[in-house]
């Protein structure tokens, strides 16, 4: 990869960037504007923050475990916000690597953090009472349960998020959704549906040891992805990479650095967790308890 075209690109992140129209924006670079992405996600910070308010005095948690709670959940919230509405949401539109960067907070920070937060009782809290019956209701009946139980499986939902990634990444595909935003959608609604589930079956559902191996899975298959992009000898996303030469950099190095964010800042995240995972684990195993290996949601 080549040093000159590398400092150019980061020079011209501070300075007028042209567009792949030939428009000349400002510093102040746009922000997504879409109300298929505004619209969820003010609604679901609308029913978390008033759920939360209705929720804390029925909650047994203590204070400072359930603001800790609320800051886990709108961490997660704002990192998926920033990823969607934020001036990185047109970078990715512009280069591969901003792309990629987008993608991977989504999957890998705001999707963990999210499950971590065990948001389902506030959201459900915030709905009118009328509603919220009818949802508890619908949420509680043997088909969704069945269906969840399923889907939530570990084994399961690390195939499907395995299988998200890699369909998506499929070059012909992934050049698809540049030229089509109903598609684009469609692609970062199934990277974050697969990655909740993903991150529900290994911090709330599976045994500690079993979660570990499910990450380190999907931490293996994604680096090996992320490594097939970055050293492939052509370009292989014409359509995404169009525009790198605007940025400083050629297609194939803008392919390239896509292709390590995916395989090492991704990788160290996918292994910590799965690091994490294992050290509980063993201290569990090793306090002799009978269920000591298992993450219960309580």
């Amino acid at each position: 990869m080549r040093t000159g075209p590398t400092i150019a690109f980061w020079v011209t992140m501070t300075a007028p960037a042209s567009a792949h129209e030939g428009h000349v924006h400002n510093v102040a670079l746009p922000w997504t504007i879409d109300p298929w992405i505004i619209v969820p996600l003010g609604l679901s910070a609308a029913l978390y923050a008033c759920g939360s308010l209705r929720f804390r005095p029925r909650s047994s948690q203590s204070r400072r475990a359930f603001v800790q709670r609320l800051a886990t959940f709108w961490s997660g919230w704002l990192v998926l916000a920033g990823a969607l509405v934020s001036p990185l949401h047109w970078l990715g539109e512009q280069l591969f690597t901003f792309h990629m960067i987008e993608h991977e907070l989504v999957m890998a920070v705001s999707a963990p953090l999210i499950v971590l937060a065990r948001p389902s009782a506030m959201l459900l809290w915030g709905l009118p009472r009328m509603i919220r019956r009818q949802a508890g209701r619908a949420l509680a009946s043997h088909a969704v349960r069945s269906t969840w139980k399923c889907l939530s499986n570990g084994t399961v939902a690390t195939l499907l998020h395995g299988a998200a990634i890699w369909a998506w990444h499929a070059p012909i595909l992934f050049d698809a959704t540049i030229d089509s935003a109903p598609l684009h959608r469609l692609q970062h609604l199934s990277f974050f549906a697969s990655a909740i589930l993903f991150w529900w079956s290994v911090i709330w559902r599976s045994n500690r040891g079993v979660a570990a191996w499910h990450v380190f899975l999907t931490m293996l298959h994604m680096s090996i992805l992320g490594a097939l992009i970055a050293l492939a000898p052509k370009v292989l996303y014409g359509v995404q990479t169009q525009a790198s030469g605007t940025w400083g950099l050629s297609p194939l190095e803008d392919q390239q650095m896509a292709g390590l964010v995916m395989w090492v800042p991704a990788g160290i995240i996918y292994a910590a967790a799965a690091l994490t995972l294992t050290a509980l684990w063993i201290r569990a195993s090793g306090k002799g308890g009978t269920d000591g290996t298992r993450i219960v949601a309580p």
